[in-house]
């Protein structure tokens, strides 16, 4: 596998940690899907996990845990930034600063959840993808795809919600809520696993080769395995 980054490793995880981001925006409002009710950000926040697949897929275990400490360093910084601008002064003129402070700040304890559910989740889904790889020799990404998207959407949902809520929510509510949040992104990764087949087989084509994790060992820590 070469040692340099490729173009299109770079594009992927500039789309991973928008994709990220936009989806912390997102999610302070909630919508219904159907009869159940969810944060805004599953209309995008599935793609991250898409995108994570991919570059399990192409690029091995070791670029994908790269890419999800360089999005979990974004998030703090997006975070500070938000707390930066919130606590400067407003013009004198300009009368939105309450509604500003209402979408960009987030309690520590929604901070701390986010934070919690976006490593396990992410990191649960690229190394039960990776290790599926190594088991099944390259073969059956569909089903590898769904199984670890499942794994890592439900921890990611489990984490975020339980932490979040605990103690404020019944807890029969927070399972549904986690059942619920689970099944929609799941279906998510299902609906598009064509399109997500379709990348894949076009980045191999461009990168001319797929990056093969022979010796996976869980240790997300390691950023210089890269």
């Amino acid at each position: 596998m070469k040692n340099s980054i490729s173009p299109v490793f770079m594009l992927f995880g500039i789309l991973f940690t928008a994709c990220l981001l936009i989806s912390n925006i997102l999610a302070i409002k909630i919508i219904t899907i159907g009869s159940l009710a969810v944060p805004a950000g599953v209309i995008i926040f599935p793609i991250s996990y898409i995108v994570n697949d991919v570059i399990v897929e192409i690029w091995g275990y070791k670029k994908a845990r790269f890419v999800i400490w360089i999005g979990f360093a974004m998030m703090i910084l997006s975070n500070v930034m938000y707390q930066l601008a919130i606590e400067i002064p407003a013009a004198p003129f300009w009368t939105n600063q309450d509604s500003f402070a209402t979408i960009l700040q987030n309690s520590p304890r929604i901070g701390l959840a986010s934070v919690l559910a976006y490593l396990s989740g992410s990191f649960a889904n690229a190394f039960i993808m990776s290790k599926m790889k190594v088991m099944s020799k390259g073969k059956n990404f569909s089903l590898r795809a769904i199984l670890s998207t499942l794994v890592g959407e439900g921890l990611d949902s489990m984490v975020f919600i339980s932490v979040a809520f605990i103690g404020i929510i019944p807890a029969k509510e927070l399972l549904m809520m986690v059942l619920a949040q689970t099944f929609i992104k799941t279906a998510y990764e299902i609906v598009v696993l064509p399109v997500t087949i379709l990348v894949v087989n076009k980045v191999k084509k461009v990168e001319s080769e797929t990056a093969f994790d022979s010796n996976i060992s869980y240790n997300p820590f390691k950023l210089n395995e890269v």
